[in-house]
């Protein structure tokens, strides 16, 4: 079957974020679907295991297995192996099948990137704003970074580790050197990239003060709120809105264009994070009623066109704020405020957030004690460990 058609993930990628229909068929065993799938407005998807396929091949038709899905349609295993033989046995029965190529493996190592700011904007006293931010997208679980190159120096803030060399490699395209790369705060869904940056390219690694309260095992530089972090002519303002963590820290970058909050877990584009990461069911509560604060008092209080860039999305979600290539995925103030429900009660904000909690992101402690420097992970367990979606956001209604 060496003649079936491949989809390239990172094509299926960029249809999804244009919003296409797509037809997905995985054949992988039901509790690997469940846990972990391709997913996407426009996907119709269906889980059928790779045995059914050959079953039908002998007894039956095997399109009728599919016949619900829309065509073309993309099928999906772990590695790419067991899809091919039953893209292959699909387009022998007429069906327009094409395999994806890699299969989930592949699907996880996808990383775009769009410009949310480009260079060049005019501030009204005439002069030339050097400023660009990228945001990038992992399909695949839904983690946002994003690199901001203000003349001949960069910044990341919220890299992953699998990525580490990309966000030097953009920046180099940009004529700018990687000076620091920054997290919002100890994250529990993927192995942070400051420190693999860091020794690739000598950047400064920034971390929120509150990250040695949560025993953080390395040197770092640490932000207090209303201090700032350098980034050529440009500055970040560090704001420390708990809730989601303790520690966790925003930075605000004003341009000639708008005010963008890179808001890590604090607010999405149209939930609100989770508060049990750090302290457990037990001290949920304590933490949402910090994050009532630090959205009500703080995330509310930043002007209405504020846009707010958060480090996740929902796999589902689509792209909503027009970039100068493109929708990006974040909001407004104006609109989240609008958005988000928010009782003016914290103990009943409280109340409604940690008793309606998500399933916690697989390998969670691990992941949190490897972005502590507590413990090691090498490069392929790493990479196994963070698959799957995020899980940092609770419902907003």
């Amino acid at each position: 079957m060496s003649d079936v058609p491949a989809t390239d993930p990172a094509d299926l990628a960029e249809s999804l974020a244009s919003g296409e229909r797509v037809g997905v068929l995985d054949v992988r065993d039901r509790d690997e679907y469940e846990a972990w799938r391709i997913d996407g407005p426009g996907v119709e998807s269906a889980q059928v295991p790779h045995v059914r396929f050959l079953e039908a091949s002998v007894s039956g038709d095997p399109g009728d297995l599919v016949a619900d899905l829309p065509e073309p349609l993309v099928v999906v295993c772990g590695r790419g192996e067991a899809s091919a033989e039953v893209a292959g046995l699909l387009r022998e029965a007429g069906v327009d099948a094409a395999n994806l190529a890699g299969g989930m493996e592949a699907w996880a190592r996808v990383y775009r990137a769009r410009p949310v700011v480009e260079e060049g904007g005019t501030t009204d006293g005439g002069t030339t704003d050097d400023v660009t931010v990228l945001q990038y997208d992992r399909p695949a679980s839904g983690c946002l970074a994003y690199l901001v190159v203000a003349g001949a120096e960069a910044a990341v803030i919220d890299p992953l580790r699998a990525f580490a060399d990309r966000y030097a490699a953009d920046a180099e395209d940009r004529d700018a050197n990687l000076a620091a790369a920054l997290d919002t705060h100890v994250h529990a869904d993927h192995v942070s990239g400051v420190r693999g940056v860091a020794e690739a390219t000598g950047a400064r690694t920034v971390l929120p003060e509150g990250a040695r309260d949560r025993g953080l095992a390395f040197d770092a530089e640490l932000v207090a709120d209303g201090e700032t972090v350098a980034v050529g002519d440009a500055s970040l303002e560090a704001i420390h809105v708990p809730g989601h963590t303790s520690e966790m820290t925003a930075f605000r970058l004003s341009t000639a264009g708008r005010d963008l909050l890179f808001a890590g877990d604090l607010a999405f584009q149209r939930s609100v994070a989770r508060p049990d990461l750090e302290a457990g069911d037990e001290g949920a509560r304590d933490l949402a009623r910090g994050l009532h604060r630090s959205l009500t008092e703080t995330l509310f209080a930043l002007a209405d066109e504020t846009l707010v860039l958060p480090a996740h999305r929902d796999p589902a979600s689509t792209p909503e704020e027009e970039g100068p290539e493109g929708a990006v995925f974040g909001a407004t103030v104006g609109t989240l405020r609008e958005r988000l429900t928010m009782e003016d009660d914290p103990e009943a904000f409280a109340e409604r957030v940690a008793s309606d909690l998500p399933p916690r992101p697989a390998n969670y402690e691990a992941i949190v004690a490897t972005n502590l420097g507590q413990e090691a992970m090498d490069d392929d367990r790493a990479f196994e460990a963070e698959l799957g979606p995020n899980n940092c956001a609770v419902d907003a209604d």
